[in-house]
């Protein structure tokens, strides 16, 4: 803080070395001026002083008269005039002093404990004083930051408003969007059936009526075509599938999964005794699910289980469930407050790179060319699908040549609560 200043006016400069010894200035500085002309003066640039002790009789300017001119300035109508007179003027003359703005008299021969005290006692209000505006004026500091920090964030929050708004109309037309898509899919690919069939069904005849009329290279064409008919029927069978589950709501009901996949085992059971496959299943709970939707995706991870083994080696499928609380069970951490089954389909197959784990649940995504293995690529997009639509997750871990695991966590709870 500032040190505090006291002006003191005096024609005598006897008089003011007087009052200057009896101050003794420890922790403030003594301002002198020897007429009032020169007090004004001195008030032009300086105006923070705590105290004015200023004599009443002085030539040209008295007291009083340098008192009146002080106080006509609004910067210095605070600075408190201790007057000091050797003369005793009577009440009237004491009273003007007060109505000037003078808040004590000091009378000569002058006591300097008196003084002493009377000064201690301004400077200590004055420091008070000085205290008091510092902190308003930080508290109007606090205020204007308060004040901006909360347009600020008044901006801010009529952003995010703004944004989610936008968001959720973006969502809602995404949303509409991926619904005429799905629509568009199922009727384009419904329609593309019939020619297909024909396809099929004249490609069929002309290999069984003309086959010893046509050569050879002309019946490998006819090949050719059916086995592209082949594949273009089981992809418009998958895309079907896959529309139908995002168009069609799922009814829910508490099924046993060992029934599902029974049903699954006796269905693909020819490609299985083909390949020597040796099924572990333990025994599997009952859980509120879409048993339409379950029973492909079971089918499609046992399916694959079996394209994707090792030639020589009989397939190995294992089939067990585990149980989480609080978390999904797919590595990922993320927390749902929901207990699931964990629903863990392994294999002794080829496996694949664990950098392309989550990219084979992606549409039409292949990791092996289609001459080597059968399928559309759209089997695994299917299961996430289906996942999805009971509010769980699908993820898998593989290693090349060790075989690959697949994790399908549905909730315990009724998938419709969630």
């Amino acid at each position: 803080m500032q040190q505090p200043k006291i002006l003191l006016v005096d024609d005598r400069e006897d008089n003011l070395l007087s009052i200057e010894t009896i101050v003794e200035p420890d922790n403030y500085r003594i301002v002198k001026a020897n007429s009032g002309r020169q007090a004004l003066k001195i008030l032009l640039t300086e105006y923070d002083f705590a105290l004015i002790l200023m004599d009443v009789k002085m030539p040209n300017l008295n007291g009083f008269e340098t008192a009146s001119m002080i106080y006509e300035r609004e910067k210095l109508k605070h600075i408190p005039i201790i007057f000091i007179t050797a003369n005793n003027y009577g009440e009237e003359n004491v009273f003007k002093g007060y109505q000037l703005g003078a808040v004590d008299y000091i009378y000569k021969p002058v006591n300097p404990d008196l003084l002493r005290a009377k000064v201690a006692v301004f400077i200590d209000l004055y420091r008070k004083n000085r205290m008091l505006l510092a902190q308003e004026q930080k508290l109007i500091s606090i205020n204007k930051s308060l004040e901006m920090e909360i347009n600020e964030r008044k901006s801010s929050e009529e952003q995010v408003k703004n944004l989610n708004r936008k968001l959720l109309e973006n969502i809602a037309n995404l949303e509409s969007a991926n619904k005429e898509l799905d629509r568009f899919a199922f009727m384009a690919s419904h329609d593309l059936q019939e020619p297909l069939r024909k396809i099929r069904m004249f490609s069929d005849r002309l290999s069984v009526q003309y086959k010893d009329a046509l050569t050879e290279d002309a019946l490998n064409n006819i090949f050719r075509i059916q086995k592209s008919a082949e594949r273009m029927q089981a992809l418009i069978s998958d895309i079907l599938s896959f529309s139908k589950i995002s168009l069609q709501k799922a009814t829910f009901t508490k099924s046993d999964l060992n029934v599902i996949v029974n049903d699954v085992l006796e269905d693909v059971k020819e490609s299985a005794d083909a390949k020597n496959a040796k099924f572990l299943i333990d025994k599997l709970p009952s859980l509120y699910i879409s048993p339409g939707l379950i029973q492909p995706l079971f089918h499609n991870l046992i399916t694959n289980a079996l394209k994707y083994s090792k030639k020589d080696i009989a397939p190995v499928i294992k089939i067990h469930t585990e149980f989480s609380e609080g978390i999904n069970g797919n590595g990922n951490g993320k927390e749902t407050g929901h207990k699931y089954c964990r629903i863990i389909i392994e294999d002794n197959g080829i496996g694949f790179e664990q950098k392309y784990a989550e990219e084979i649940f992606g549409m039409f995504k292949r990791l092996h060319h289609a001459k080597d293995y059968d399928g559309t690529g759209i089997g695994l997009a299917l299961c996430k699908k289906i996942v999805e639509q009971h509010n769980g997750f699908i993820s898998a871990r593989s290693k090349v040549d060790e075989g690959s695991i697949f994790i399908v966590s549905l909730p315990l709870e009724h998938a419709n609560s969630l």
